[in-house]
């Protein structure tokens, strides 16, 4: 009897074993490295690993968002299964919309809890290639402690800004505070740059850089304005490091208390708050300028990041319900509480928590 009852203890444990070793799997997602990220995602990732049984593999993306396009194209060119979940930025779905499962069949509807226009991001010819998870716009965070001892206003243009900043700097300057520049932006050759030229032409009417009928528009008196203003900055208000500078760097600049203006991206409001930023407290954020042209107006990029399940993953269904898990509004949630980054779905903008 004994024996009969060890021999079924045995063999029970060893089904269940084998059960649990079929169900369970490692899904492998990348994850952005801006500020913490990397670790936010991963920790998303964890929380639906430990609630599934399953674990999860978190790579690092490369800060180049241009490179990081580039190397995503070559790996799912190749059709690699190294990857099942990948991070999506806003503008690559249709190129990139053969590489990656749609989502409809599995998401029951529940796409339509976000912005109607920040969806269609992720729709290519009816399929739904990656779900939105976290928006971005282009702001300016400006050194209120700096403005208010200068008397100075938050600038509504970007002339003004530029008087402010060679003003304030030149002030610092004398005062021995000869680390402080005027304002830093993303200056690198890459997307960012990209981002910031766009919003320094629009604020002052410049138009596109291309309509839709593909003729070049750019070549205008206020494009022009608008990029020799910005061409004026390098080496007076701006670094001339701030070519090779991207987010992450230019963040650093701020932070440290080293720029009266920055322009970024929501996610630094939480790094420059945390306890052990120099300027906690110090600082605030506001729409872009516009341009001091007839016409000119606040431009700040619309951007954002999603997430799609690869054509070439093993596990494709827990792929997807990770993608559903950390693209929901629980998520959302906690993402734009604890590092501020912007959600998706109109309902999470009036949850009083955030």
């Amino acid at each position: 009897m004994e024996r009969r009852s060890l021999i079924g203890l045995v063999l029970g444990a060893v089904l269940m074993a084998g059960t649990g070793g079929a169900a369970a799997a490692e899904i492998t997602i990348t994850c952005g490295v801006a500020g913490t990220e990397f670790e936010l995602c991963k920790s998303g990732a964890e929380a639906w690993a430990k609630k599934t049984g399953n674990t999860i593999r978190a790579l690092r993306n490369v800060e180049d968002a241009s490179e990081l396009y580039g190397l995503f194209q070559q790996q799912l060119s190749s059709k690699s299964a190294e990857v099942d979940v990948y991070m999506l930025n806003n503008i690559w779905p249709g190129a990139l919309a053969r590489h990656f499962i749609d989502l409809k069949p599995y998401t029951k509807g529940s796409e339509a809890e976000n912005y109607p226009n920040i969806l269609a991001d992720y729709l290519v010819d009816g399929k739904l290639v990656g779900l939105p998870w976290y928006n971005d716009v282009g702001v300016l965070y400006y050194r209120k402690d700096l403005l208010e001892k200068y008397g100075k206003d938050v600038p509504k243009t970007w002339e003004e800004l530029t008087e402010t900043a060679q003003s304030i700097m030149d002030a610092e300057h004398a005062a021995g505070n000869d680390k402080l520049w005027g304002y830093v932006f993303q200056g690198k050759a890459y997307e960012g740059l990209s981002c910031n030229a766009i919003e320094w032409i629009d604020a002052f009417g410049g138009g596109t850089v291309i309509d839709r009928k593909g003729e070049i528009t750019v070549n205008n008196p206020n494009a022009a304005k608008a990029l020799s203003l910005a061409a004026s900055w390098i080496g007076k208000i701006s670094p001339e490091g701030v070519l090779g500078d991207a987010e992450e760097e230019t963040r650093g600049i701020f932070q440290t208390g080293n720029a009266v203006f920055l322009r970024n991206w929501p996610y630094v409001w939480a790094m420059a708050s945390s306890d052990d930023s120099p300027i906690k407290g110090k600082f605030g954020v506001a729409a872009l300028p516009r341009g001091g042209v007839e016409g000119g107006k606040p431009t700040g990029n619309i951007g954002g990041w999603g997430l799609g399940v690869s054509e070439y993953s093993r596990n494709r269904e827990l792929a997807v319900d990770l993608v559903v898990y950390l693209t929901s509004a629980a998520e959302q949630k906690r993402r734009a509480i604890s590092n501020s980054f912007l959600p998706t779905r109109p309902a999470l903008f009036e949850d009083a928590d955030i």
